[in-house]
């Protein structure tokens, strides 16, 4: 079905990571493929060679050949060959055309010129298989991204390509929206489709995945079995840079946190957007322990981002006092005493290279001092890089350096460990104990549970804008968090399918 010649490439720009060298490889009709290794191995770039942003996008010298179906891919123009593969990416708002959701279910199908009824059946089929007739009729920036992701997966059924490309597709989603990636890869491998994944979390591929093909510096180290790959002990795959292949595998056992003396006390945080809606964030009392790192979990729109938001004084409608080291601190003095890193970090990257974005955050300028953050965050070589050319844990690193240099008495992270390998999740984890160790206090919103055991010393759980749990990461504390993600998987989207009818009535496309 695919067929890698002897490929190599290297890109126009002059990269030393993501380029290819001697690739031989040959991937079967309905074989699901998992590309595994560490960031800059080259797993995206062999993505773009498979569905032709190689070379018709990203330009750079190109040898060998792909082949899908015996037609090589660098000489099909793009239009054919998305008849051939299609993909979904990291951010789904980059593969996006339409507003709302139906039209962009639609897009595809009918650029391939198919006749009108052909794209409805389809497009019916397809809302009921992934149970998305809630999501019709919905502006797509109104979505979350779990529900942005499964819209992109549901664009590519619709379009019914034999081979499908997914680039991390769940580095930006809770545990819920990763099932629901998983259930759409298992649905086109029941359909015969040739999957390939692009992946840094392999738990979910763990009974889908046909092979892994693990990369090193651009070169194809080693092929695995599903079998041989869910055999490794967790110290090889830790050697080789990977992350478990189970979440059973976590290490959980972990001695009681250091007590602290001293503690960040939140009263009366209350937030209500409007006077028919319920409270989006109410909390009479909360504390934690001053020097600490706090995780902060919960399914999506438990509140978590408006806990954060608030907590920095970034809500002008938000309410609620924090006592930090005896002084009392409302909105306006919190904005000066903490600092965020959002989620996407594209928001907050302002200067024309990675080292006077560090140097953009400190009170007095220190080249020294940002030349060692960059250093401890595997950044020091692309200081002069233009941060916007970065790759997405790149520039999530970039965004952690930000606030290293700040010197904020209290830290908030949103999804620190997007897009990010198991070394560079390493590495953040180390930055983040070494913040904590110096007085300061931290807050991490995220939905990975190897990077919670990483380095958190405690764990609140948000839902409908409460505090349901608050505990220290000792052994049970462990335990109750990994079961927390282990049953929002297994709960899946939770969505009923639709009758015929219904998903009639969810439609108002006109083709």
């Amino acid at each position: 079905m695919i067929e890698f010649r002897n490929v190599s490439f290297s890109y126009a720009a002059g990269e030393e990571q993501n380029n290819l060298a001697d690739i031989n490889l040959t991937i079967g009709k309905g074989e699901v493929i998992l590309l595994c290794g560490e960031s800059g191995c080259g797993k995206t770039t062999l993505t773009r060679l498979v569905n032709g942003l190689i070379p018709h996008y990203y330009e750079g010298q190109l040898e060998g050949q792909v082949l899908i179906g015996g037609k090589d891919i660098s000489r099909l123009p793009l239009h054919e060959t998305a008849s051939l593969v299609g993909s979904v990416f990291q951010n789904p708002r980059s593969q996006f055309f339409n507003v709302e959701t139906e039209s962009e279910l639609a897009f595809g199908a009918e650029n391939m010129g198919l006749p009108a009824e052909e794209i409805k059946r389809r497009i019916r089929e397809t809302v009921r298989e992934y149970r998305i007739g809630h999501l019709m009729g919905r502006s797509i920036f109104h979505l979350s991204g779990g529900e942005k992701q499964k819209i992109a997966c549901a664009s590519i059924s619709v379009c019914d390509p034999p081979v499908i490309v997914l680039d991390e597709p769940t580095s930006n989603l809770d545990a819920q929206a990763i099932e629901d990636v998983r259930q759409a890869i298992g649905l086109w491998k029941r359909r015969g489709k040739t999957v390939i994944v692009a992946e840094h979390r392999l738990y979910f591929l763990r009974e889908l995945m046909d092979r892994a093909i693990y990369m090193k510096q651009g070169r194809i180290e080693r092929i695995f079995s599903a079998r041989e790959l869910r055999a490794l002990p967790p110290h090889e795959l830790d050697s080789m840079g990977l992350r478990p292949i189970s979440l059973q595998q976590l290490p959980k056992i972990r001695s009681a946190p250091r007590e602290q003396e001293r503690e960040l006390v939140m009263k009366s945080f209350y937030l209500c957007r409007s006077k028919a809606s319920a409270p989006a964030l109410e909390i009479d009392r909360l504390q934690v322990p001053e020097g600490g790192i706090i995780a902060v979990i919960g399914h999506n729109g438990a509140g978590k981002s408006t806990f954060a938001r608030c907590l920095c004084g970034l809500e002008r409608k938000g309410r609620g006092e924090v006592h930090f080291r005896s002084f009392h601190f409302g909105n306006k003095h919190r904005v000066k005493k903490c600092y965020m890193v959002m989620q996407d970090v594209n928001h907050q990257l302002f200067t024309e290279s990675v080292l006077d974005e560090v140097l953009l955050g400190m009170e007095e300028e220190d080249d020294n001092r940002a030349a060692d953050i960059l250093d401890g965050l595997d950044l020091l070589q692309q200081k002069e890089r233009h941060p916007m050319s970065l790759s997405g844990g790149q520039k999530q690193r970039v965004a952690i350096a930000s606030a290293i240099a700040s010197k904020r008495d209290i830290l908030v992270f949103d999804e620190p460990t997007s897009g990010l390998d198991l070394r560079h999740m390493k590495e953040v984890a180390a930055s983040l104990k070494q913040l904590a160790a110096q007085g300061n206090t931290l807050f991490v919103i995220t939905h990975d549970p190897e990077f919670i055991l990483s380095c958190c010393t405690h764990f609140l759980q948000l839902e409908k804008g409460k505090v349901i749990a608050n505990a220290p990461l000792d052994s049970a504390g462990a335990d109750n968090m990994v079961r927390f993600f282990l049953d929002t998987a297994k709960a899946g989207s939770g969505q009923e399918g639709l009758e015929e009818d219904e998903v009639s009535d969810c439609m108002s496309l006109s083709i």
